[in-house]
């Protein structure tokens, strides 16, 4: 019997979950530990907080599916699957596929830069000097984009996100979607601001690499992926596929909205490859990171010299590397990389040192929430130095905070709404269910389910710390 969505959803807790090695008593208890006690990102002083189940999370959030792949001692140590690709259909194990999203562009620059150690590329070379159908728009003046620059976010590039081409919709060819030209749907990519002087996140300056890799390459990006990184990795339920093959298409794990709801047609498809193309599984992504890491420290280098893995995870601007987010030092050092792509949503964390990280994977729009909570737990589990529930003070709200701060705000791409309830306050950040806001005092005001502080001006627009990064929010009514 086929049973529709979001019924099914009640019966997650029921489905079988595949481990790919759960032999040992120690590790059973961490996976169980893992799966009984989700925990939220901020804890309040002097607050238990409120463990979750997996189960009972993925049944609330809308999440039919989630795959994970725990990395420990430099090794995959457990990788296992819960709940299903679609209601009615098969359970998630370790080998079903899910759209890596933006976790694609960190794979993209590991083969950028063996082309850069192959001299087919230069780190420093005009960009535009390497193309001749087509050249990168200069809105500021003639100032050169280089390789470095486009893989860490600093080229001045515009275009965030794609949003990817639904089933049964025109897919444009490269060159439209770099121009912006129908039937793209997205704007062109051009340069807005001096190169090299910001930090900005640019999934067009990620198109703009592949179209240069592409031009180095004839036998096509996906190709050149595959001989480049992929199969010398081992990654090999992974591919850069645009669409997936029916055979493939069999194997993965199908995208739902934030109602848990399937997306009409099924997966959208993303010819911008180098920037969300990549379909792979958890296991095959922590493969991708245990190379890094191995490859900087001089013991693998299927791809990289030592080198160029560690140029790889050196910050260029903000925290940010050739493809990966940079933080801590030392024992508490991470790279990182989120995605998220039409019903996905994927996070890849894995220290430099340590030999630890994870990667989890989902076919949810509310994925993120419950990944949140996932990362808390496996960090607390495996006692990480960092990535573990923040533990906040909370104070009395002041009541003029509880007058005036109610109201709609615009937060980068997203939304939030702050609303009085008794003598407190909630938010919502975008469609997520409401949730208390907490006053830590000074100004700043903070929520459990993810580490986001916020400060108010006198017009009761501000900043938002996410992280380690700061972005301005604006109150919209």
């Amino acid at each position: 019997m086929v049973v529709r969505l979001p019924a099914a959803l009640a019966l997650l807790a029921a489905l079988p979950a595949f481990a790919a090695d759960t032999a040992n008593p120690l590790l059973e208890r961490h996976i169980a530990n893992i799966e009984q006690g989700l925990l939220p990102a901020v804890t309040v002083q002097g607050m238990a907080p409120a463990k979750r189940k997996l189960s009972e999370e993925m049944a609330r959030l809308g999440v039919p599916g989630v795959s994970i792949a725990v990395i420990h001692g430099g090794e995959i140590e457990w990788a296992k699957g819960y709940g299903v690709a679609y209601a009615g259909g098969p359970a998630i194990t370790p080998a079903t596929l899910f759209q890596a999203a933006s976790i694609s562009k960190p794979v993209t620059a590991m083969a950028a830069l063996k082309l850069v150690e192959d001299g087919k590329l230069a780190l420093d070379r005009d960009i535009n000097s390497y193309t001749t159908f087509w050249k990168l728009p200069k809105d500021i003046d003639n100032s050169p984009v280089t390789l470095r620059q486009l893989l860490s976010h600093t080229g001045g590039t515009t275009v965030s996100g794609f949003a990817g081409y639904a089933a049964g919709k025109p897919v444009p060819q490269l060159v439209q979607i770099l121009n912006g030209a129908a039937p793209a749907n997205s704007r062109g990519v051009h340069v807005s601001t001096r190169p090299g002087s910001v930090w900005r996140y640019s999934g067009g300056g990620y198109t703009v690499v592949q179209y240069v890799m592409t031009q180095k390459s004839p036998e096509g990006f996906a190709a050149l992926m595959d001989s480049t990184v992929l199969k010398p990795i081992g990654m090999a339920d992974s591919s850069f596929e645009q669409p997936l093959s029916p055979a493939r298409l069999a194997r993965a794990a199908l995208p739902h909205d934030r109602q848990g709801k399937p997306v009409a047609g099924g997966p959208h498809t993303y010819p911008e490859l180098a920037a969300a193309g990549l379909w792979t599984t958890p296991s095959d992504v922590a493969r991708f990171a245990i190379e890094l890491r191995r490859s900087a420290a001089g013991q693998a280098n299927h791809v990289l010299s030592q080198t160029m893995a560690n140029l790889m995870l050196n910050p260029v601007l903000d925290d940010f590397s050739l493809g990966l987010r940079m933080a801590g030092e030392g024992q508490a050092q991470t790279f990182s990389h989120g995605g998220s792509n039409e019903g996905y949503r994927n996070r890849l964390i894995a220290y430099t040192e340590r030999g630890d990280g994870l990667v989890i994977m989902s076919n949810g729009e509310r994925g993120s929430e419950l990944i949140h909570q996932l990362v808390a737990a496996i960090a607390a589990e495996y006692n990480w130095p960092t990535h573990r529930s923040r533990e906040r003070r909370a104070v009395a709200l002041d009541a003029s905070a509880i007058q005036q701060l109610p109201g709609h705000y615009q937060l980068g791409a997203n939304e939030f709404q702050i609303a009085r309830s008794g003598e407190g306050l909630t938010i919502a950040v975008g469609q997520s269910d409401p949730e208390t806001l907490y006053s830590a005092g000074n100004g700043a005001y903070f929520l459990s389910s993810q580490d986001l502080e916020l400060r108010f001006d006198s017009s009761n627009s501000g900043r938002a710390l996410i992280g380690t990064t700061t972005t301005a929010f604006t109150r919209l009514k």
